[in-house]
């Protein structure tokens, strides 16, 4: 029994998370947001995977969105947890257009994506805040999280899988 209690326990961790193997697998875990958020342009390319709540989301001329969100550490299910503090801002371009009720302000997400340097946010319309530089994700792989309200009770959905994941393939797809 001793034997199959890790390889249970590690399909469980998979089979909960939202971000697929395959994705997961390219993904960078010795960078912190804090590193990137630093120097964005130094680590262009790189794949991350980042979370937090959405605080808006832009259609852009070209068809694409970019979706500005405010960065929360994930938790072991890789689901955004907030915390007393936050590390930053970022942005999440999608190559094509979403449903806006599915990306609404206040959602959680979580992104793999690679990192294509930062952008000013003065160089971007309707964005909330023109003097911040943002680093830039280019999705490869996004799920918005569900929110479900415990009435009479303070527990949390840590056990909530559930919820709408995209994968936009590999970069430039």
């Amino acid at each position: 029994m001793r034997v199959y209690l890790p390889l249970l326990l590690s399909v469980f961790l998979f089979a909960c998370a939202p971000i697929s193997q395959e994705t997961r697998g390219g993904v960078d875990t010795s960078l912190t947001f804090k590193e990137v958020a630093q120097s964005p342009d130094t680590h262009n390319g790189k794949v991350v995977l980042w979370g937090g709540e959405i605080i808006q989301t832009l259609s852009q001329d070209d068809g694409s969105t970019l979706i500005e969100v405010l960065e929360w550490p994930l938790s072991w299910t890789e689901r955004p947890r907030r915390t007393v503090s936050f590390q930053g801002k970022f942005l999440v371009l999608l190559k094509e257009p979403v449903v806006p009720s599915l990306y609404r302000r206040g959602a959680s997400i979580t992104v793999a994506g690679g990192i294509q340097g930062s952008v000013e946010g003065d160089k971007i319309r309707s964005v909330s805040d023109p003097t911040y530089r943002y680093p830039l994700l280019l999705s490869r792989e996004i799920h918005v999280w569900k929110y479900h309200s415990y009435p009479y009770s303070s527990v949390p959905d840590y056990h909530e899988t559930w919820g709408y994941s995209r994968s936009h393939g590999i970069l430039g797809d």
